[in-house]
């Protein structure tokens, strides 16, 4: 998009104010809101924010960031204020010597398609986020109480979410999204919105617009939106599968029509790495403590490292379809990710797995849940961690991984869940008090 067209839109659109929106470490989107008085100085990247004010993004001193919008990321939001309309441009973080800012994870993301470009290949993208719709108390809080007891692909009346999600379908393709499906997932007040495959870095962008307008237009229903990986004891958690297929020159190159299967050697070896470094890369793509409460066995989520044609209990699936579609599913991110790290990893891993050959081993047709310890022991299937201290130390170990992070990203990341850990640690839980409190 050109700078004339915004200016076109925004008069077309009455819009008043224009949000700067950045996205910090955790994965939380941040703006700075301008009136249209200082767009051209937005535009031209001129706006000035206080770094050390958002998680590991600055120290005091050397906290000046400044925000360069991203014309491409220019949408108006699809709620009409009486002041007029508010649109939104996502922005990249640049120091105020000009350079791109280590700890933007947007630029992080940028950096790993740079290395792909150099490989003449460009990922395309396709996530499946899920998330539980939750009804409000009388103080407008979230409960845990969900607003149905549908089921997986339920129709109304019994999947009384229906008008929301379909309200949320439609403010997200106001702003341009291409909508694939929707539906009610497995979990009662569960659901499912796909968005249509992308560019690595548009995807990313998408996923974190997406988390925002869900949350609320659920919020105008009444609802809490939340996209935390399992909110609820003994039903399904909130995965966020994500379709990949790289492409060079217009061709995908996961595909070979000579190959039995119809695979190149470039997707084998794309598998190879990212079974290789899964375990490394769980730490970003499944960030918190919450998120390996999901990752067990008997809800769905993939719990080994594994390919499989067919085989959804396999941690990468390969769809059925070939040719321009062949792709990869990588079964493990949940949407509490930042949605720009979780590319860039998994993109690396990857990218390496690649350049160094990795044979992804024979694929694993059994139901994995299924097989005995030693079953999978000699079929050399692993496990991803069990928990974010694990996945910290396989993080730690793994420096591809951590050169896609790069050392500030890192190191704040790092912080953060030791902190989140700490916390977590102090506090008496629920469970505690139920098992212990009567008897001792």
């Amino acid at each position: 998009m050109q700078e004339t067209d915004i200016h076109h839109l925004i008069k077309e659109w009455d819009v008043k104010f224009v949000r700067l929106q950045f996205t910090d470490i955790p994965g939380v989107i941040k703006n700075v809101s301008i009136a249209l008085e200082e767009l051209p100085r937005a535009l031209a990247g001129g706006i000035m924010f206080d770094g050390s004010s958002i998680q590991g993004f600055a120290r005091i001193q050397e906290s000046d960031m400044y925000l360069r919008p991203d014309l491409g990321t220019f949408a108006i939001f699809p709620w009409k204020g009486e002041k007029g309309s508010v649109a939104r441009l996502i922005c990249d973080i640049y120091t105020p010597q000009g350079d791109p800012f280590l700890g933007c994870p947007r630029n992080a993301l940028r950096k790993v398609i740079g290395e792909a470009a150099d490989m003449d290949l460009h990922l395309e993208a396709g996530p499946e986020p899920e998330f539980y719709l939750f009804l409000l108390d009388e103080k407008g809080r979230p409960t845990t109480i969900t607003n149905d007891q549908g089921s997986y692909f339920d129709l109304a009346p019994t999947d009384q979410g229906e008008d929301a999600r379909r309200s949320i379908v439609l403010a997200l393709q106001e702003m341009g999204f291409s909508i694939e499906s929707s539906h009610h997932e497995v979990g009662p007040g569960q659901h499912e919105i796909d968005f249509k495959h992308a560019g690595a870095l548009r995807t990313a962008d998408n996923i974190s617009s997406f988390r925002v307008v869900t949350k609320i237009v659920a919020k105008e229903h009444g609802l809490h939106a939340t996209f935390m990986p399992k909110p609820i004891f003994g039903i399904a958690g909130s995965g966020m599968h994500i379709h990949q297929s790289l492409h060079r020159d217009g061709e995908n190159v996961f595909f070979d029509p000579e190959d039995e299967e119809g695979l190149s050697q470039i997707a084998r070896h794309y598998v190879g790495g990212l079974l290789q470094h899964a375990s490394a890369f769980t730490a970003v793509t499944n960030p918190l403590i919450n998120s390996y409460k999901r990752l067990i066995s008997g809800f769905e989520a993939p719990v080994y490292v594994s390919w499989s044609g067919a085989n959804r209990s396999a941690l990468v699936r390969i769809p059925a379809v070939r040719g321009s579609s062949t792709r990869l599913e990588l079964r493990s991110p949940d949407p509490s990710a930042n949605p720009y790290l979780a590319l860039a990893v998994i993109l690396k891993a990857g990218l390496q797995g690649i350049k160094d050959e990795i044979d992804p081993g024979p694929q694993t047709y059994d139901n994995i849940y299924n097989m005995t310890q030693g079953d999978r022991k000699n079929a050399g299937i692993e496990k991803l961690p069990e928990n974010i201290v694990e996945a910290i130390e396989k993080l730690e170990k793994d420096p591809v991984i951590c050169d896609a992070l790069g050392e500030h990203i890192l190191k704040s990341f790092l912080d953060a869940k030791r902190i989140e850990l700490a916390e977590y640690k102090l506090q008496v839980h629920p469970w505690e008090l139920e098992r212990y409190l009567r008897t001792y």
